[in-house]
């Protein structure tokens, strides 16, 4: 085994090499959005489910992130971003037997929720790391700009997965905060693509801002932003949530459409990256809203 190791990291692997392969930020994002759908539809919360689910989405996240990490190290090499990743930088001496971590990472994350929970959540889980892997990083990713619009997807799969944790049946809610999440993922995406033009343009991927300008890819999130504020409301209309969401969501649409607006009139990096932000605060502000209506229905 020692040899093997040295075979496969010649260097060793450090810590921060692991968290940096498995993209353990992404993998909390996916959690917390499964925990939304999760906390939507529960009568009760259940902290042991609420913790296995996390587990198994951080599972299925980790797997599409080092199949990510192996598929993309050729354009992460040429990127200022991106060069230092473990299989970019050349820590992994045979970067083919991350192949391995990844299905068992899979495997693990499917079998868990099956087991605990039932088959749904485990197909949406694999779906969600499907359409990451495939979808978004082998088919999308190089050749169209609305890669990261239909890869977007893999995101909305989470939600799905925490609303068939409680009860597969209950599926409406859920899925109306799945497309909330589905147009949050441009909005949000390409404000950072605005920041990282460059690396994107040297490595050959037609991200919007580099195939649009920086210009037209602000207006552009500025509509599908609108568009995302109006799902958001959904729910609402469809009676599955009370009037604390949404005026929760109207609040933190209201926000998040006056940055964008922002950034549409003057379209930069400096704006782009307070933006990127700015929507990281809306999701996370949205699940917080959620929480509050369904535990202190008025």
């Amino acid at each position: 085994m020692p040899e093997l190791i040295a075979d496969v990291c010649p260097n060793g692997m450090t810590a921060r090499s692991y968290v940096q392969l498995l993209k353990l930020r992404i993998g909390a994002m996916v959690a917390l959005m499964a925990i939304m759908g999760y906390v939507a539809v529960a009568d009760r919360i259940n902290p042991l489910q609420v913790a296995v689910l996390a587990l198994a989405m951080l599972l299925g996240s980790a797997s599409s992130s080092v199949f990510n990490h192996f598929y993309d190290r050729d354009i992460d090499r040429l990127m200022l971003r991106t060069r230092q990743r473990p299989l970019a930088s050349g820590q992994l001496l045979r970067p083919a037997r991350v192949l391995w971590l990844a299905a068992g990472l899979l495997v693990a994350g499917c079998g868990l929720a099956a087991a605990y929970f039932n088959l749904v959540v485990a197909l949406h889980l694999f779906l969600g790391a499907f359409f990451y892997a495939v979808v978004y990083t082998v088919w999308l990713k190089r050749r169209t700009w609305l890669n990261i619009v239909i890869g977007g997807a893999a995101g909305s799969f989470a939600v799905l997965a925490g609303g068939a944790a409680v009860d597969p049946g209950r599926w409406l809610l859920p899925f109306l905060l799945s497309i909330t999440l589905f147009l949050w993922t441009p909005s949000h995406f390409w404000s950072l693509a605005i920041l990282l033009k460059e690396d994107y343009a040297s490595a050959g991927v037609p991200m919007l801002p580099v195939v649009k300008g920086d210009r037209a890819t602000a207006h552009i999130i500025l509509g599908n932003s609108a568009l995302l504020v109006a799902s958001s409301l959904l729910p609402l209309f469809f009676g599955k949530m009370g009037w604390i969401y949404g005026i929760g969501a109207a609040l933190l649409g209201a926000h998040f459409l006056w940055s964008n607006w922002r950034l549409a009139r003057a379209p930069g990096k400096l704006l782009a990256r307070r933006n990127f932000f700015e929507s990281m605060v809306y999701l996370v502000g949205l699940f917080v809203a959620v929480l509050i209506d369904v535990n202190l229905p008025i």
